[in-house]
């Protein structure tokens, strides 16, 4: 047992195994933060420097005004100089160049002063941010920490019961009225661009709502079944053509429906620069409906991640940022979404899009702050605890959060104002690899240490002094969203690194958003297009899927459907029932046609079908075409409409 400075206790477990871990983990109380159970811990306590370590740490500033937590590595081993001019570990680009086109319809300008005028609506505290620069902010790291209890109920929240389908889930995050919705402005967008146009659309008919919910699933199944073009799926190849889509409906209907899909009364839209404009009107009806629905379905558990996530586009539009140059990351520019998500679960809470281009760095906490308090809002007073990356995280931030009952940590920019000055890299100078300084105020405590690389981070949910040495099994963790990896543990070493509790906490518990990408870019959903919304309609609906699909796993306990035979339910078993589902017995023209064609299949002369002359000019026949062979004839079937070869080919077709 470790208890802290006036006999509070700090932690309860100091050293534990895989058995303790998995015994704490079931009673939910122990192992809120989600920390590995190898991992050991031990306490350092805080002792003032005297004179001559004071001399020895000259690298330090004079007169820095606190003193700090000095801890080396037991190992021992000395490591070669590396460049301390990196002021984070994860060094996320604030200053990103976006692309700008004259087709696109979307502009930042206009969503960057909109941003402006909601700052005062968020609480940005002035006085957070002028305190957190006096020169007696800081002060030494032997203060005790409170952390309240983290008691309110979480998880999903339905009325579902077992027998529940894959749709079920669905449709509770993505109800059925936003498929009428988007029927009826599919249908007024047709007609709005034939008046423009003046002139009709021969190929197209108003759709409803089953042609919509079949039209959607199609998509689902393009990103389970990726072909290069969206019209392979109706090649006449049967080894690349798909029977199921032609079923469906025709690759012309499909492609008519792609063309005039809508989400918004495109008459009614208001002009930049005019009253009330909105630069998301486009996609403003999916987002004021999705937001309450992905919010209400699941209840936030106690730690939860926020960090970027990025769009692959096609093309040029305005919207699009810059992305860090990576080796294991070729994308160079994307459209940005801010998620709130479940640490464990990778269940997205909230996605706000990303707008603005911040270029100071006052602008860049004044966007992290806004993001951070937007996507959090609601959850005030309930202890939650909050991983943050390094672009959001500032000390205003975590002052006004701690305020609001929330707690949080994350790396952070060493070079922006509110850090330490002491704990800057100037003053710290080299580390050794496991040795680092700390500052505290109350709960608000910074760390700058040595891991792979200098690392600074801002934590309001751990004690100082408290140090974690992780197994020294090989362990390389994911890229985040930015292009920057996570903590990475040394790899094929024998022999376990020292690691604050700040860091150890952040690494085992920023994987949300990382997770939730993961399963939604398993499986994308859409096919590119130039327009920017499009993006963003196939982000939202391949989120509320990954979000479905975690509500079944979580509502289910882990156990398969019955329709899957005792087969582990997977994300892709869930992608096919689902857009099975959605598709139904929905069948156009072409697909009503074949299934009467078969329906006579065992009496096609007792139904009128016979072959007989067509035409003086002979055409392909439609049975060889199908095996992916060229013959022609003069002969068919005038009941199918169909030329066919004499011989086998009519029994054959009709068959």
């Amino acid at each position: 047992m470790a208890t802290a400075r006036n006999g509070r206790e700090l932690f309860t477990i100091l050293e534990t195994s895989a058995d303790t871990e998995s015994s704490a983990a079931c009673d939910g109380q122990e192992y809120t933060l989600n920390l590995c159970g190898d991992v050991k811990w031990f306490e350092i306590p805080y002792k003032k420097p005297d004179s001559d370590e004071e001399e020895d740490g000259a690298s330090l500033a004079a007169g820095a005004g606190c003193n700090i937590i000095l801890v080396t590595g037991s190992n021992g081993l000395k490591h070669e100089e590396e460049d301390n001019s990196e002021e984070c570990y994860h060094s996320t680009s604030t200053n990103c160049s976006d692309a700008t086109s004259n087709d696109s319809d979307l502009d930042f300008s206009d969503l960057e002063d909109e941003e402006e005028e909601r700052a005062s609506f968020l609480g940005y505290d002035e006085d957070l941010y002028e305190d957190c620069t006096s020169p007696d902010f800081w002060g030494e790291p032997d203060q005790v920490i409170s952390i309240e209890t983290f008691g309110a109920s979480s998880g999903p929240q339905h009325s579902l019961g077992d027998d529940a389908e894959p749709r079920d889930y669905f449709r509770i995050l993505f109800p059925d009225s936003l498929f009428e919705h988007m029927v009826e402005q599919t249908n007024n967008n047709a007609l709005y661009r034939q008046r423009r146009n003046g002139k009709t659309d021969p190929h197209w008919h108003p759709t409803h709502d089953s042609e919509m919910r079949a039209y959607v699933g199609l998509n689902i199944l393009m990103g389970v079944n990726r072909l290069p073009d969206s019209g392979m799926y109706w090649a006449s190849d049967i080894f690349i053509g798909n029977a199921g889509f032609k079923k469906t409906m025709t690759a012309r209907r499909f492609e008519k429906l792609t063309q005039y899909l809508q989400l918004c009364d495109r008459e009614g839209e208001p002009v930049r620069g005019e009253r009330g404009y909105d630069g998301l009107f486009k996609i403003r009806p999916l987002l004021d409906v999705l937001e309450n629905t992905m919010w209400d379905a699941y209840t936030p558990n106690r730690c939860l991640t926020i960090d970027k996530s990025a769009l692959v586009t096609k093309g040029r539009s305005s919207p699009t940022h810059s992305m860090p140059s990576m080796p294991s990351k070729p994308l160079r520019k994307g459209l940005s979404v801010w998620m709130l998500c479940d640490s464990r679960s990778g269940y997205c809470h909230r996605a706000k899009i990303h707008v603005g281009r911040p270029s100071e760095d006052r602008a860049v906490v004044l966007q992290g702050y806004r993001a951070v308090t937007s996507l959090v809002r609601g959850l005030e007073g309930q202890y939650h605890h909050l991983f943050l990356d390094s672009f959001f995280n500032s000390v205003p931030l975590l002052q006004r959060l701690l305020k609001d009952g929330l707690y949080a940590c994350g790396p952070a920019h060493s070079g922006r104002k509110g850090f330490p000055e002491v704990l800057r890299p100037r003053n710290v100078g080299k580390l050794s690899q496991g040795e680092f300084y700390q500052c505290q105020r109350g709960n608000l405590v910074a760390t700058v240490t040595r891991d792979i690389k200098v690392i600074s981070c801002l934590s309001t949910n751990s004690a100082p002094g408290i140090v974690g040495i992780s197994p020294g099994e090989e362990h390389n963790c994911e890229m985040d969203g930015e292009g920057d990896s996570d903590i990475t543990e040394s790899s094929g070493l024998s022999f376990g690194l020292p690691r604050p509790l700040p860091l150890l906490l952040y690494q085992e518990n920023m994987r949300g958003v990382e997770l939730c990408d993961q399963l939604r870019e398993c499986y994308q959903v859409g096919r590119p297009h130039r327009k920017w919304w499009r993006y963003f309609l196939w982000f939202y609906v391949n989120v509320c899927i990954v979000n479905a699909y975690v509500l079944m796993k979580e509502s289910r306990g882990g156990t398969a459907p019955a329709g899957l035979n005792g087969k582990q339910l997977t994300q892709h078993h869930f992608r096919v029932r689902l857009a099975q589902q959605l598709i139904g017995d929905y069948q156009g023209a072409r697909g009503m046609e074949r299934a009467a064609r078969k329906r006579h299949a065992d009496s096609p002369i007792e139904y009128g079908h016979r072959l007989e002359r067509m035409s003086e000019r002979s055409r392909r026949c439609r049975n060889c075409t199908n095996k992916g062979l060229r013959h022609e004839s003069v002969f068919g079937c005038k009941i199918c409409n169909v030329h066919l070869c004499r011989g086998g080919c009519f029994s054959e077709f009709h068959k």
